[in-house]
């Protein structure tokens, strides 16, 4: 089978595509992306190169798609996307990113939405079509009980160019779907994190999980805010499983699926997971003008709180891992693959 991940030069949609490409010494995969791979993808898919296929074009042009003719490509996962979001330290909380290239973030997202289903309507073969949405699709508050999982349906209400272009993708691939006969579906991402995340052209934002590890391991001082900030943290390799399991799946009921952990992880959560690891980690609690992790504690439900992926599990049996335990392989692999071996780190 031949997997096509729009966007898999970058952060969680390169773990996708690594992940077909480990499962299956058969498994093929065709990467549609911006630019070439950066030096971190290279190193990343070396043990599988000779099984990927990238084509460098934009998502928005006919070019692109019209190179994807006659690669035999069975699924695809379309996640190529502008994320365009500004939190972590103080002096990133102040800016709106969105304001700086408005129309490109609906272009993108949007328009390249609807040149990737206009090529897969055509495509003889195309078993599956997932597009790669978010949780920036729901409320900043929900459920209506409190302690509930969010879930899929009920709490819809995007305020941000970013969250308002992934909706109005869902509705389009769930109209394509129903015009063309697609096996089309969208899942919805919370908080996420893990290998391969790092700085791109399309995303420069990282999480809390990302900034601990980095700087427990680098042997900086973690100054929160808070550590009652909260979030639905999930690792890059559960997504890639989550979104691998819904391609695999032989039948499907629903259009949208919650990807997440479904469980909140705190500041103060990474941090104490992170001094397992790193046993002088040191941490301080200071004011927001001088902290360099940056979260509103006001923000713990509805879309900053748990999801519910019900869904997921009931269709395809897809569980993640304890939050604990994806932490520790991720600071594992920050060490291998990001770090100079040094004396005494773990």
């Amino acid at each position: 089978m031949t997997l096509l991940v729009t966007g898999g030069g970058g952060f969680v949609m390169s773990v996708v595509a690594g992940e077909w490409l480990a499962r299956d010494p058969a498994n093929r995969a065709v990467i549609l992306d911006r630019g070439a791979l950066d030096a971190a993808a290279e190193r990343y898919f070396q043990p599988v190169r000779d099984r990927l296929t990238v084509i460098e074009g934009d998502v928005r042009g006919d070019n692109a798609w019209e190179a994807l003719d006659g690669l035999g490509i069975t699924a695809v996962v379309h996640g190529a996307t502008v994320t365009p979001i500004s939190r972590g330290s103080a002096a990133e909380a102040k800016r709106q990113p969105e304001a700086e290239d408005p129309a490109r973030i609906v272009e993108v997202n949007l328009m390249g939405t609807v040149r990737a289903l206009e090529w897969a309507r055509r495509s003889a073969g195309l078993k599956r079509f997932v597009y790669v949405s978010s949780g920036s699709v729901y409320r900043h508050h929900g459920p209506d009980w409190q302690g509930e999982p969010l879930p899929e349906d009920g709490y819809v209400a995007p305020l941000t160019l970013y969250g308002i272009s992934k909706h109005a993708s869902e509705m389009v691939v769930n109209r394509y779907a129903d015009l063309f006969g697609l096996s089309a579906l969208s899942v919805r991402l919370s908080s996420i994190y893990g290998p391969m995340d790092r700085v791109t052209a399309s995303r420069s934002f990282r999480h809390v999980p990302n900034r601990v590890a980095h700087m427990a391991l680098a042997g900086d001082v973690i100054r929160p805010n808070s550590l009652d900030g909260a979030g639905d943290y999930l690792s890059s390799v559960d997504v890639a499983g989550a979104i691998l399991s819904l391609i695999d799946a032989p039948a499907l009921r629903y259009r949208h699926y919650n990807v997440a952990s479904s469980v909140i992880s705190t500041t103060g959560d990474f941090i104490r997971w992170a001094a397992e690891k790193v046993p002088h980690l040191h941490c301080e609690v200071t004011a927001e003008a001088d902290a360099n992790i940056v979260q509103d504690t006001a923000l713990r439900d509805g879309m900053w709180g748990a999801y519910d992926i019900a869904r997921l599990e009931r269709d395809t049996g897809w569980r993640p891992r304890p939050p604990q335990e994806a932490f520790h392989a991720y600071m594992d692999w920050i060490v291998q693959n990001e770090l100079q071996p040094v004396a005494g780190r773990p």
